[in-house]
């Protein structure tokens, strides 16, 4: 019986193994993914949940994948349309369908607040989250173009944006400071100070603008002027290749319009108000490069396991500028790499970004040069050589200046950042990230002997010119911070505590020469120049170094509290100290808090009001810091005060330069903000409007203060207080969703009023004005604006028009009411003419989607704010300087600048030449088609165009009137670099771009 048992029990355990071995495979599973009307979705990712298994469905919407035995769901995932995870079925095959997503209030959004994120749901105060999807496609310099209009309150002006090389300014709801920096804060992957130029837009994965006092407190001194949390993308355990390359074209647009040759002979020379030197030149055409040419190319990789994944891109950008010099070849990088040990102890990740630019830069006084050059001039003389020019405004050749003058650069940057996270307990991580952002220039400058205006005048000496020049700027920043989350019942608790340190270093090197024996040396060779070392040698400015550096310290914390989801507090603190600081003001606290509840998770709400999906009421108030100024401002500095002969040697003599004061601190501003947030009628529609007000108080300025006791006759110091207020509104709305068709539209809108409340303290007494805006030569036309207390910054402060008289005159109102020419008046009779702060900021965007097309249209405007026409009041009237051409507008007769032909109020500024500067722009269209294949090797492909810049509508005349800085101190008059008005013009660009994207 036991010899019979063994083998029939012998027999069963085997089999038992043999289908323990079967049941133990992994499964095949086969299926389709479509949209909801059975349109096949290439690039589904299909993952098993709870395992590092994954695919992405091919050109047909089908994948396989192998699941092990312990796998139930399979989650499936699209950008633009909702997620799902099924459950598997007993056989194996399944067919899924997903639906488009809409952008409301309670999908599961990851808003970045910094030093963390939440759920947007969680977010108590005023932050936009921008995903890098919805970022416009734009060919510029800087990433941050492609935010242009999205984001309500936050204005972004390009004044040149056809040069290649040239970067926005950017401002966050309204001017607020006179002399620090009025520029948000940008993190940069949670690095504050991160290097905003060293990114590539497709690399973003997000951006988040903490616009709130309370969201930016956290940041402290920094945190004034806003946040600007920036987010590239990471790798995941998805194998995943993208390409994505375009070109583009810039195309002069909306340019200002001077005489022709031939008009220019009607009426200006036949009227003795100039020459005619025989040719026919247009300046203008002769200067410009249209169209531009440019080109961008990137390449992502990503991939790894559930443990380990990394990300990398790598990009080439080669672009022309609209003028004879403009161009930027860049070559940049970006990998990033994360681990995950075994047991989830320990998260390593490392960040690195280098960057790689050579420059031509632009010279935009040549756009402005051949506008008002005489165009019966020739470029060449007659031995083919350039043409010496000493008549008009600037009495120089600007197609030589552009051809000869050299201005180049070579700039270097790398950005490095490492973090090591390690989960202590349940619920409770630290982390510490440590970094640095270094930039490396070096400029240089060459004009050759060979220029007319040195041969013309038989020089000897300072013939040829070359300079070089190097800075280095390096940031240091060590982060540490842990994090602690509690649930206990309805109550969740997340308290966040942490260090900062941050070491700043700049230096710079310049070293220049003149008479070097070849031109081809350009500026390699400065020791073979001989004006240095002889008699008549520069002495000082021959070379020129410096070097100054800056540390920052803070502690900080964090508690985010909610009940049941329905209430929310947060509350934070930072404890922040600066060696720019005075001895007595090294250290400032910057606390805030914030609330809100969420009205619509209550029970009243959800049974009577079922067409409200989400309802937040929130409130925060912070307190945030500005230390965007200078380096050693506090303290007593010695600077050379010439030589002193003894013993017939000249000694260098030092002695100071700048006044002690302990008491130097950051500016402070006090911020409050109340805002709702919805999402209604199933989700088709949602938005937020917010109201803030914020009080900016020390400003910092130069004030007069009696010698002695003080060594200089001006101090650094805090005085002055300024209000900013407003109210922004966002709208998302899905206006219609089927299957094979969809739009959706958004609106941004933001209303801004300022004042600026006082000049003085208890201790500085300033005058209750300063007057801003000096109008540059010929003629001395003076400032054009006021900055007063009980007014608003940009106000324009000049005499008031009251039209022309018979004579071609411009006739002004004195201030007792009389009218009189305008040469008759005197500066006291100026007056608040009106103001060039627009009220209103706006945008419209409507994105379409049909089957595989997709079409998005963006208008962008702003209203209510005048503009000083600088060239109508230069070069827009008959008695404009004699021998110089003019715009079409001084001798068209519908213009009222024609009127004006009296030469003796030529050069005195009046409202006369102020427009209104309100602007409606069709700013970018794009439309694409998406294509999937059926290659094993390439799965999609994209091609699209866009156009930047289509259309303007304005009463403004003076080219395109969103080139004029509307940021800052001065809005609505073109400023240089120092705040003053100029000629300097580049004009404005359409640009045009071809792109192609593919997905392997």
């Amino acid at each position: 019986m036991k010899k019979r048992l063994v083998p029939y029990l012998s027999t069963i355990v085997l089999f038992m193994l043999l289908s323990t071995t079967v049941f133990a495979q992994n499964r095949t599973i086969t299926g389709r993914v479509s949209t909801t009307d059975q349109l096949p979705l290439a690039g589904v990712s299909v993952t098993a949940r709870g395992t590092a298994a994954g695919t992405l469905t091919d050109a047909t919407g089908r994948f396989t994948l192998k699941v092990p035995p312990s796998v139930t769901r399979l989650s499936f995932t699209f950008i633009g349309y909702t997620s799902r995870t099924i459950d598997l079925p007993e056989g194996n095959e399944m067919n899924v369908s997903l639906t488009q997503a809409s952008n409301a209030l309670n999908e599961v959004v990851v808003v970045s607040v910094g030093y963390g994120t939440l759920d947007r749901r969680e977010v108590s105060s005023a932050i936009t989250h921008v995903s890098g999807k919805d970022l416009l496609p734009v060919s510029a310099n800087n990433p941050l173009m492609s935010l242009q209009g999205k984001v309500a309150g936050l204005i972004i002006t390009n004044t040149a944006s056809g040069d290649p090389n040239s970067s926005p300014s950017l401002q966050l709801r309204g001017a607020s400071s006179r002399n620090a920096g009025l520029g948000p804060l940008y993190v940069v992957n949670g690095v504050p100070g991160g290097n905003i130029d060293n990114i590539n837009q497709n690399d973003i994965e997000s951006i988040d603008v903490l616009k709130g006092g309370a969201a930016s407190a956290i940041y402290g001194t920094r945190g004034s002027n806003g946040v600007i949390i920036v987010t590239t993308k990471k790798g995941t355990s998805q194998s995943h290749m993208f390409y994505d390359g375009y070109a583009s074209f810039d195309y002069v647009t909306n340019r200002l319009q001077n005489l022709s040759p031939e008009e220019f002979v009607t009426n200006r020379v036949q009227n003795k108000l100039g020459q005619d030197y025989g040719a026919r030149t247009d300046w203008m055409k002769a200067v410009t490069n249209s169209p531009a040419f440019s080109q961008k190319h990137t390449i992502q990789m990503s991939g790894g396991s559930e443990k380990t994944n990394y990300f990398a891109s790598a990009d080439y950008r080669n672009a022309d500028g609209i003028d004879l010099r403009a161009h930027k070849r860049e070559y940049g990088a970006r990998v990033s790499i994360s681990h995950t040990t075994d047991n989830d102890m320990f998260t390593g990740t490392l960040n690195i970004a280098p960057r790689y630019m050579n420059t031509s830069n632009a010279d935009e006084g040549n756009f402005n040069n051949a506008l008002t050059l005489n165009p019966t001039y020739p470029i060449y003389d007659e031995q083919g050589k350039y043409n010496y020019i000493n008549t008009g405004f600037f009495s120089n050749n600007p197609v030589e200046n552009g051809r000869l003058i050299k201005s180049d650069g070579d700039i270097k940057e790398m950005d490095i950042n490492a973090s090591l996270k390690a989960k202590l307990l349940k619920g409770l991580t630290s982390m510490i990230t440590i970094s640095q952002i270094s930039r490396s220039a070096r400029s240089m400058n060459f004009s050759p002997s060979t220029l007319s205006t040195i041969v013309h005048a038989n020089k000897t000496t300072q013939t040829n010119f070359a300079k070089q020049s190097q800075e280095e700027n390096d940031q240091k920043n060590v982060e540490w911070t842990g994090n602690y989350n509690l649930n206990l019942n309805k109550h969740h608790f997340k308290l966040m505590g942490g260090y900062s340190f941050s070491a700043y270093n700049y230096k710079q090197f310049s070293a220049q020469n003149y008479d070097f024996p070849f031109d081809s040396y350009l500026w390699n060779n400065l020791g073979s120049g001989l004006y240095n070392g002889g008699a008549a040698g520069q002495g000082q400015s021959a070379v020129g170094s410096t070097q100054n550096s800056s540390k920052l310290i803070a502690f900080f914390g964090r508690l985010n509290y909610d009940y049941d989801n329905r209430y929310i507090l947060t509350a934070s603190l930072r404890h922040e100290g600066s060696t720019k600081f005075g001895n007595n003001h090294k250290w400032g606290n910057f606390p805030a808090v914030s609330g809100a509840w969420r009205v619509s998770e209550e029970d009243f709400m959800k049974g009577s009001l079922p067409w409200i999906n989400e309802l937040k009421v929130r409130a925060d108030y912070g307190v945030t810091g500005n230390q965007d100024f200078g380096n050693y401002l506090s303290q007593l500095l010695y600077s050379g005060a010439g030589y002193f002969p003894f013993n017939g040697i000249p000694y260098q003599v030092y002695g100071p330069s700048s006044n002690i004061n302990p008491d130097l601190s950051w500016e402070k501003s006090v911020n409050f903000n109340a805002g709702i947030d919805f999402t209604l009628f199933n989700s088709r529609l949602n938005g937020s409007i917010d109201y803030y007000r914020r009080t900016n108080k020390d400003l910092l300025g130069y004030y007069n203060v009696p010698l002695p006791p003080n060594s200089q006759s001006q101090t650094f110091t805090n005085v002055g207080t300024m209000r900013n207020s407003g109210v922004e509104i966002t709208l998302n709305g899905s206006i219609i969703k089927r299957d094979a068709f969809s739009y959706t539209a958004s609106v941004a809108v933001a209303f801004n009023d300022n004042k600026f409340l006082s000049f003085s303290n208890a201790l500085y007494k300033g005058a209750v004005f300063q007057d801003v805006g000096s109008l540059p030569a010929p003629g001395s036309p003076g400032t054009i604006q006021r900055i007063q207390e009980g007014h608003r910054i940009g106000e324009f402060y000049m005499l008031r028009s009251a039209g022309v008289d018979e004579t071609g005159a411009l006739l002004v109102y004195k201030k007792d009411g009389s009218v009189v020419p305008a040469n008759q008046a005197s500066s006291d009779d100026k007056q608040f003419v009106g103001n060039g702060l627009p009220k209103l900021t706006g945008s419209f965007n409507n994105s379409f989607q049909y089957k595989r097309f997709d079409l998005n249209i963006f208008l962008r405007g702003s209203f209510g704010y005048k503009i000083f026409n600088t060239p109508a009041f230069y070069l827009g009237t008959p008695s404009a300087q004699s021998d110089a051409n003019v715009l079409k507008s001084a001798y068209n007769v519908d213009s009222k600048y024609s009127k004006l032909t009296n030469s003796a109020t030529t050069s005195i500024a009046s409202d006369y030449f102020l427009e209104p500067g309100a602007f409606l722009k069709i700013d970018n269209v794009s439309l694409g088609y998406t294509q999937p294949l059926k290659s094993r090797y390439l799965k999609a492909v994209r091609v699209y165009t866009a156009a930047r810049n289509l259309h303007t509508f304005t009463a403004y005349t003076g080219g395109d009137p969103d080139q004029v800085q509307v940021n800052g101190l001065r809005p609505g008059l073109r400023t240089d670099g120092d705040g003053n008005g100029t000629l300097s013009y580049y004009p404005s660009t359409l640009q045009v771009i071809f792109g192609l994207q593919a997905t392997f």
